[in-house]
């Protein structure tokens, strides 16, 4: 028995031996002090409509339980944030439309905290008029205007908007098509089903959240953690516009880039590509309305002379959200590189040239009729130029980017393996006949 857990153990030991020494080590990668950026944006826009006087929030109006919350969420606002406060529906009681629908003002400006002072401007708040969402959007967009900090608007309301057809959702895509990295969230007190879907509607155009409020404890916590969200690093899209063709496509880097691309559009970018680094690509198209169902993303790099090197395909069939797809291509070293590069033989310098890499995202999206088809639907674009993987060190290719030796060791270590484990089956057997 203890001969057989011997040589077992020994079994083991040669192939993790075997196997371990052809894994290859995680490439290290070189820290990198990060960007210095600006303080995030957070501008809360309160409705503070007649509505907001119905006392159905654990006893207390809606009014009461948003000041309530209001108080907590300053005092707990961190301190790189720069916060403001806009309101709806705050200052006309009468029943003029055009008038009621202009009622959104700034309360406290975007900018530094003062507490006492944001809090003392809240306290005046008394449920007035009507419920102007749209152009109360457009404000606090406008509000958070300039630098390149993280914006976040935080819609907190008890009814849709009442000042159609100023769709506050068509407002949001809006927003969202302008690439300035603004997200809605929108947090709806007692919700009924036609206010869920556009508040719904508002925070997905934007790659925002939807919260259905019934407690003041909700609301604050809630508010709350928006809040801390924006203090959070994140990475904000570029804004690129596509192109109907690679020759007129903008130039790439290496970086996360946002766009609109209208139903079964094409639109095209270019990417520099060194001998012996490999791009890697990927696309995410957002599905912001209803649309039909059986739908695709194709992302597509050719040459410029129009030969395809690779592609990425998805497919869904019924309701989506978001679908994606991706590439990756290695471009060869210079004594392997193929002629149909089109970009010359190099510089007078003796460096190698580029090879410009054509991207071309396709959709085949379709939307029902009665849905607007413009603005086009949100793409997120993310370009990776890395080092090729040309030693075993590239963890994502094995190896495999230069040959197929590791593959061949493969083989040959569960050859052994299976050998070993044949001989020591048989030899088991025959002990256990003998004994």
């Amino acid at each position: 028995m203890i001969t057989r857990k011997r040589l077992a153990a020994a079994v083991c030991g040669l192939l993790v031996t075997l196997t371990g020494g052809l894994t290859p080590a995680p490439a290290v990668a070189d820290a990198e002090p990060a960007p210095a950026k600006e303080p995030p944006k957070v501008e809360l826009v309160l409705d503070v409509s007649g509505s907001m006087r119905a006392k159905d929030i654990d006893g207390q109006s809606r009014m009461s339980a948003a000041k309530q919350a209001f108080n907590e969420v300053l005092d707990a606002v961190p301190d790189e944030v720069r916060l403001g406060i806009r309101t709806l529906g705050a200052d006309y009681p009468g029943k003029d439309r055009e008038t009621g629908c202009k009622d959104t003002r700034q309360l406290y400006p975007v900018g530094r905290l003062d507490r006492t002072e944001a809090k003392t401007a809240v306290a005046t708040l008394a449920p007035t008029g009507w419920t102007p969402i749209g152009p109360a959007l457009l404000g606090a967009a406008k509000d958070l205007e300039g630098g390149n900090a993280t914006r976040r608007i935080v819609l907190i309301t008890d009814g849709e908007d009442t000042c159609a057809p100023l769709d506050p959702c068509e407002v949001a895509r809006e927003i969202a098509a302008k690439g300035i990295g603004l997200t809605i969230d929108t947090l709806g007190l007692v919700p009924n089903a036609k206010m869920r879907a556009q508040l719904m509607c508002i925070a997905e155009a934007t790659g925002g959240t939807y919260t259905s409020i019934r407690h003041k404890d909700e609301l604050s916590d809630r508010v709350g953690q928006l809040v801390d969200r924006a203090a959070d690093p994140v990475a904000t899209p570029a804004p690129a516009q596509g192109a109907d063709s690679c020759a007129n496509a903008p130039q790439l880097k290496t970086g996360l880039y946002s766009d609109r691309e209208t139903f079964g559009q094409h639109r095209w970018y270019k990417v520099d590509l060194l001998p012996g680094q490999e791009l890697r690509a990927s696309v995410s198209v957002a599905a912001d309305r209803p649309v039909n169902r059986d739908y695709g993303v194709m992302l597509r790099a050719s040459t410029v002379h129009g030969r395809e090197m690779v592609r990425g395909e998805a497919a869904g069939d019924g309701r989506t959200d978001v679908i994606s797809t991706g590439l990756r291509y290695p471009k060869p070293d210079t004594d392997d590189s193929d002629s149909d590069s089109g970009d010359g033989e190099g510089d007078g310098d003796g460096k190698p040239a580029a090879e410009t890499v054509c991207l071309r995202v396709s959709n085949s999206f379709s939307a029902p009729a009665g849905v607007k088809t413009a603005p086009g639907l949100p793409v997120e674009l993310t370009i990776d130029v890395v080092d090729g993987p040309d030693e075993a060190a590239d963890t994502a290719f094995f190896g495999l980017g230069r040959g197929w030796w590791f593959l061949a060791a493969l083989i040959l270590v569960g050859f052994a393996a299976g050998v070993l484990w044949g001989w020591l089956s048989r030899w088991r057997v025959t002990v256990w006949r003998t004994n």
